[in-house]
C-alpha cells in the first residue's frame, strides 16, 4: 500500500532530527558528506528511529544540493551523496518502512544570494538522483519563503510520479514570512498539486498547535506536523533543546485533534520523541472535520508618516536635487560638524546624508547626528545603514526606531569589512546583503515585519542604494544595480567619478532604468589626498589628467584648492548633462569646497531655467 493509500485510514509516525544527533556526536560540520565517509552512522540513526516506533524516515539529503554542497566544496559529489543516501536509508528500513527524499529549502537570511532561476536549475538535478533511486515520496521540508516552496512544488508535481510533502516553517505562529495567513500558503500548496502540507521547524508543539488551529482540513491533501523539540538554549558553549520526549506524547494527541496525519519531528527530536509520538497516536483515528479556530484580526496598520517634503527620489525627477555627505567626527567635538552642516543648508542642499561607519572606522553615531540635524537644525538627514555592524535582530530594530525618530531617508549598504578599519579583528556580521536590507525596509513599508508579523503600522522609507560604476565590467554593476531595482530601491547614489567621458558612459548604460541617479563628486584638498584615493581606496579611480594637474600645485595649498574646484566644477557640468541628482561628498570636515559646489549647481540652473530655485 502507498503512502497516501495508509494515510487515507491512517496517523503515520515520522522520524525525527538527524543533524541534532550528529551534532550531539561531535560532527559538526557537512552532514550530508556523511553518507560517504560515516555511512554506519546514518545506518545507525534510520534504524534507531524505526526501533522508536516511525513508520516514514527522511533520507540524509536536507543539504544535499549543489549550492549548498558548493560551500563545503562537495558541488560535484551531489549525485554520490544522494545515491548513497537512499542506499542506507533502504538497507535500515523493513517492508513496512516509507522513504522520503529529503530537500531542504535554499533561501536563508541572504535571499538575494541565490535567483529564483538557480533554486530551479540546483533541485531539479538533486530531484532527479532522488527519484531515480526510487523514494517513496519527496519531503520539502524548512522553507520560509513562499515563492520557492511553490516553485519547487510545480517542479516535483512535473517531474514525480511519487507523493510531494510540502512544509513550511514559520517565523512567527500563524503567518508565512511575507505576512500571508498560513491556512492561505497551505491552501495554494494544495492548489498546486502537494498531496500532503504542513509545517516543520523553527516552533515548538505549543506554537505549532496554535497555528494548526486555525487551519482547515484540506479538500484533497492531508496534513502533516514536524516540531522542533523546544526553543534553543546555549549552555557551555553549545546549543542544546529541552530534554523533553515524554511531553511530545501528549501534543501528538492534540495535532491529531487538528487533522495531523503524519508526525514526526525536526531540531532536537531524538528517537525518544519519535517513541513518545507512537505511544500518543497508537489506535488514534483521523478526524474527518474539525471546528477551525476563528483567526486573530490582524493588528490594524496605520498610515505611513509623510515629511511635508516630497522624498528625494521624487525631487530629483523634477528638478537638480543635491544631497551633500559630511561625515560624523571620529571624536566628540562636534561644533566644526554642525557649523559645517548649518553652512550647507544655507547653500541650498535637498539632504545631508550621513555613513554609517565608512571604512570600517567608529565615528559618532549617524542615527544621533541625524535626529539633532532634524530637531535642532531643521536639515533634512540621509542616514546609510551598513549590514556589517548589525545582525537580524539589530537591523530590524534599528529601522524601527528611525522611523519613531521620523527619519525615512535611507541609503542601503552592505558595507566595508572589518578587517579594513581601526580594529581588523572586530566580526563583520553581514547576516544580510544589501539587497536583503532594501528588500525588509520595502516589506515595513506595507506594514510587515522580516517576520511577517504585523508592524502595526507602515513605514514610509525611500530606500537609495549604492552604485559603484568604476569597474572593469559595467555590465555586470549594471546588472546588480538592476537587481537592487528589483529588489525594490527607488534611487541610486554613486561612488565620486572622475572622468568626464564615463559619466557618459554610465548615463547610456543606465538610461533604461527608471530610477533615478544621483552622481558621486568628490572635491579633492591635495596631491597627497587625490593619490590616496587613486591608488588605496577602493572604488575610486582618478584620470591621469587630474592626477597630473594636482601634483603640479602640491606645495601650494592656495592654487591646489582653486584647482580642485575647478575639477569638481567641470566634472558637475558633465553630471547636469545627464543626470539631475548631484552627490557631494565633502573630504575631511572641508565643508567649503562643497559650499562652493552647491552654490555653482544653483548658478548653472538659474542660467537653465532664468530662475533662482533655490
Amino acid at each position: 500500500m502507498n503512502l497516501l493509500d495508509r494515510l487515507k485510514n491512517s496517523i503515520l509516525v515520522a522520524d525525527g532530527a538527524m543533524g541534532t544527533l550528529l551534532y550531539s556526536y561531535g560532527k559538526d560540520t557537512c552532514y550530508e558528506e556523511f553518507n560517504l565517509s560515516h555511512s554506519e552512522d546514518i545506518f545507525n540513526i534510520h534504524q534507531a528511529y524505526i526501533q522508536a516506533g516511525a513508520q516514514v524516515i527522511q533520507t540524509n539529503t536536507y543539504g544535499a544540493n549543489y549550492y549548498k554542497l558548493s560551500q563545503y566544496g562537495l558541488e560535484e559529489q551531489v549525485k554520490a551523496i544522494n545515491i548513497e543516501a537512499v542506499r542506507i536509508a533502504k538497507q535500515a528500513a523493513n517492508k513496512d518502512t516509507y522513504i522520503l527524499g529529503s530537500m531542504g529549502g535554499y533561501r536563508g537570511f541572504r535571499k538575494a544570494d541565490i535567483t529564483l532561476a538557480e533554486i530551479k536549475r540546483s533541485f531539479r538535478e538533486q530531484l532527479y538522483h532522488l527519484l531515480h533511486e526510487g523514494v517513496d515520496g519527496i519531503l520539502l521540508e524548512t522553507y520560509y519563503d513562499a515563492e520557492e516552496l511553490f516553485a519547487v512544488v510545480e517542479i516535483a508535481k512535473e517531474e514525480a510520479d511519487v507523493p510531494v510533502i510540502a512544509q513550511f516553517s514559520l517565523l512567527e505562529p500563524e503567518v508565512l514570512q511575507n505576512g500571508t495567513y498560513v491556512k492561505d500558503g497551505l491552501l495554494r500548496l494544495e492548489e498546486l498539486g502537494a498531496d500532503v502540507v504542513g509545517l516543520n521547524c523553527r516552533l515548538g508543539p505549543h506554537h505549532m498547535i496554535q497555528s494548526f488551529e486555525q487551519i482547515p482540513l484540506p479538500n484533497r491533501a492531508f496534513l502533516s506536523a514536524y516540531p522542533n523539540a523546544s526553543l534553543l538554549d546555549y549552555e557551555d558553549g553549545r546549543y542544546v533543546f529541552t530534554k523533553n520526549a515524554e511531553y511530545f506524547k501528549s501534543c501528538s494527541v492534540r495535532l491529531v485533534e487538528q487533522g495531523i496525519r503524519l508526525i514526526g519531528g525536526c531540531c532536537g527530536t531524538t528517537p525518544e520523541h519519535i517513541k513518545a509520538i507512537a505511544e500518543g497516536v497508537r489506535g488514534l483515528q483521523p478526524i474527518k472535520e474539525k471546528t477551525v479556530k476563528p483567526i486573530r484580526p490582524k493588528i490594524e496598520v496605520l498610515a505611513s508618516h509623510v515629511d511635508q517634503e516630497p522624498p528625494l527620489h521624487e525631487i530629483v525627477k523634477e528638478r537638480t536635487s543635491i544631497i551633500v555627505e559630511l561625515d560624523t567626527p571620529k571624536h566628540l567635538q562636534t561644533e566644526a560638524f554642525f557649523a559645517g552642516a548649518n553652512c550647507l543648508k544655507e547653500a541650498g542642499i535637498d539632504a545631508l546624508t550621513m555613513a554609517d561607519n565608512s571604512l570600517a572606522s567608529p565615528r559618532i553615531s549617524n542615527v544621533a547626528m541625524a535626529t539633532i540635524l532634524k530637531e535642532q537644525h531643521h536639515i533634512r538627514p540621509l542616514v546609510h545603514i551598513t549590514c556589517r555592524d548589525r545582525n537580524l535582530i539589530g537591523l530590524q530594530s534599528h529601522l524601527m526606531g528611525l522611523d519613531a525618530l521620523g527619519i525615512n531617508q535611507v541609503l542601503a549598504v552592505t558595507g566595508d569589512p572589518s578587517k579594513i578599519g581601526d580594529f581588523p579583528g572586530a566580526t563583520s556580521v553581514y547576516d544580510l546583503s544589501s539587497m536583503d536590507l532594501i528588500a525588509m525596509m520595502k516589506q515595513f513599508n506595507e506594514g510587515i515585519s522580516y517576520s511577517g508579523k504585523s508592524l502595526g503600522k507602515k513605514t514610509s522609507f525611500s530606500v537609495a542604494a549604492a552604485f559603484n560604476p568604476n569597474v572593469r565590467n559595467l555590465d555586470r554593476a549594471v546588472a546588480r544595480l538592476e537587481k537592487k531595482v528589483r529588489s525594490g530601491a527607488d534611487y541610486f547614489i554613486t561612488q565620486p567619478l572622475f572622468n568626464e567621458k564615463q559619466m557618459e558612459e554610465v548615463y547610456e548604460a543606465t538610461r533604461h532604468l527608471e530610477v533615478p541617479i544621483y552622481i558621486g563628486i568628490m572635491p579633492l584638498t591635495s596631491y597627497r589626498n587625490a593619490s590616496f584615493l587613486h591608488h588605496e581606496v577602493p572604488g575610486i579611480t582618478l584620470t591621469e589628467q587630474i592626477l597630473e594637474v594636482m601634483e603640479r600645485v602640491k606645495d601650494d595649498p592656495v592654487q591646489a584648492t582653486k584647482e580642485s574646484l575647478s575639477i569638481s566644477k567641470t566634472l558637475v557640468d558633465a553630471a547636469m548633462k545627464y543626470f539631475n541628482g548631484i552627490y557631494l561628498i565633502t573630504p575631511f570636515t572641508r565643508y567649503d569646497l562643497t559650499v562652493d559646489c552647491v552654490n555653482y549647481v544653483h548658478e548653472k540652473e538659474k542660467l537653465a531655467h532664468g530662475t533662482n530655485v533655490i
